[in-house]
């Protein structure tokens, strides 16, 4: 996923020219805040438990790999719904 940390305009949605998810947070990326922020508009945007998502790589890095606990068919649906 593609996050764009201090954005005017948070939300999940969309895809960036990679064809990674973009994920926006308003939050500066400074001691963990927008990680944590991306985690948790992730969480609520597949309908999760905020313990359910983590950054698994890329912790300091826009691109980031992200893991979600949860039943996988329920989550594809519902990501398939995030992406125009």
């Amino acid at each position: 996923m593609k996050v764009q940390p201090k954005s005017r305009r948070p939300g999940v949605g969309g895809l960036a020219p990679d064809g990674a998810l973009r994920v926006a947070v308003t939050e500066a990326p400074e001691d963990g805040r927008a990680n944590r922020a991306v985690c948790a508009a992730l969480a609520e945007a597949l309908g999760v438990p905020g313990s359910a998502v983590g950054v698994t790589h890329g912790m300091t890095a826009r691109a980031k790999t992200i893991r979600v606990a949860g039943d996988p068919e329920r989550l594809s649906e519902t990501l398939r719904r995030l992406l125009p």
